[in-house]
């Protein structure tokens, strides 16, 4: 059996190691676009702020890893091709690789903004370990920097950014701070704790565009009328999955690749994990792309287990967001912008920049937001998974969402039917 993987990311390399602990004798080769080891995107920032070395991003620590396990590697080859007919993909180099069976986890790749002057010097999306290097070159004590975007990403950037001694702004084309993962009170929470961290925020502004000199390096026309001055400018205004190697291959593609609750495609034998996947959602029963790692680890599990000839349904990505910015912890899951039908209940505490806002549906819990110390996230997590319902302790809840720990301890003998899940910090 010869496994083909597309992708080096964290759901092509668990999915490797998957199929090889089930199937120790097949042939396992992963295919990477990049020139680096297989690394996490999640550790950069940590490699921005020089808290470690570039080694330090790479999913695996020894070098030998792949060898000993007897998967190969190919680096810096790009799939242009997939020829299902034939059970091929062809790479830019002009070479074929075939396959038995195929996982497709090529991720996804910024969307750049419509923005005159990306390509000056000294402007740079912050996605692959490339990247990183670059900024890192130009963030020099006292440097000027600009963050054009404020969603998840931005605010990862935005992190690793702040606790440099720079100068630094963040213009975001939203009313707040993480549309897609927050509501306005805790997107407008969280613009206060970074402003009085020192950094300059602008809401509902546009760059209009970059171009080179002036007071610094770059200057950026915002569209308030005002101009800023830059050393670096990091671009960070969303991502969309990779998928354009498809056409003509016959696999079904919406927003990204379209999967049943297996991880497969239409096509016979093709899997897909990881960004690039759009599969079951948790709390609306349709199909998403849930872009986070723990969800790529995730799907290159299950992916290789059915590639292996198991039966492993795959219960839906829910939506997780976890980041920490400048300090300040924010967390949103499953349907934290509420439902139809719904209630919610939510305590706020601006001054300390505490925020917790729950979601119901009847006596279900469903989503949740929190800002601040919480120190029951997973279990929070665990309750919107278990779709436990909650009997009397809802209309507690609906008093004080802050006593979530209790209801946890009361629906059932010491919580025990209720997994605690804990999510990772970004």
């Amino acid at each position: 059996m010869q496994y083909l993987i597309v992708g080096a990311g964290p759901a092509g390399i668990s999915a490797a190691e998957t199929l090889r602990d089930i199937d120790p004798e097949a042939g396992i080769k992963v295919i990477g676009a990049e020139d680096a080891p297989p690394y996490s995107r999640m550790a950069i920032p940590y490699f921005l702020e020089g808290n470690i070395e570039e080694s330090g991003t790479n999913l695996r620590i020894s070098p030998d890893h792949f060898s000993e396990k007897g998967i190969e590697l190919l680096r810096n080859r790009k799939v242009v091709r997939v020829d299902t007919s034939g059970h091929c993909v062809e790479l830019d180099d002009g070479s074929t690789e075939i396959y038995d069976r195929l996982l497709l986890a090529t991720g996804s790749r910024p969307l750049p903004p419509p923005i005159e002057g990306l390509d000056l010097p000294g402007v740079h999306p912050c996605w692959t370990l490339e990247d990183a290097r670059q900024i890192k070159a130009l963030l020099t004590e006292g440097a000027h920097v600009v963050l054009i975007g404020a969603g998840f990403i931005g605010t990862i950037i935005l992190d690793a950014l702040g606790s440099q001694n720079l100068s630094l702004t963040v213009v975001e084309a939203d009313t707040h701070m993480t549309p897609r993962m927050m509501d306005r009170t805790g997107g407008d929470m969280m613009k206060a704790w970074c402003e009085s961290k020192g950094v300059t925020l602008f809401m509902e502004t546009m760059v209009n565009r970059i171009s080179a000199g002036g007071e610094r390096a770059l200057s950026l026309e915002l569209s308030n009328g005002q101009t800023l001055p830059a050393d670096l400018v990091v671009t960070a205004t969303g991502v969309t999955p990779i998928i354009e190697y498809l056409d003509g291959s016959g696999i079904e593609t919406d927003e990204g690749i379209l999967v049943d609750n297996h991880l497969r495609t239409n096509v016979p034998e093709v899997y897909v994990a990881g960004d690039v996947a759009q599969g079951k959602d948790f709390s609306t029963g349709g199909q998403s792309v849930h872009a986070i790692q723990p969800t790529a680890t995730e799907h290159g599990q299950v992916a290789a287990r059915n590639m292996a000839g198991e039966d492993a349904a795959y219960q839906g990505s829910l939506i997780m967001n976890v980041v920490a910015t400048l300090g300040l912890t924010t967390y949103s899951f499953g349907s934290w912008m509420g439902v139809e039908g719904g209630e919610h209940a939510e305590s706020i505490n601006a001054v300390e920049h505490q925020y917790v806002r729950l979601e119901f549906l009847d006596d279900v819990l469903v989503g949740a937001i929190n800002i601040g110390p919480f120190e029951h996230v997973g279990i929070l997590r665990g309750m919107i998974q278990s779709r436990i319902p909650l009997g009397d302790w809802k209309a507690k809840l609906m008093e004080d969402p802050r006593r979530i720990m209790e209801a946890y301890l009361g629906l059932t003998e010491f919580g025990k039917n209720i997994p605690i899940m804990t999510p990772t910090v970004q």
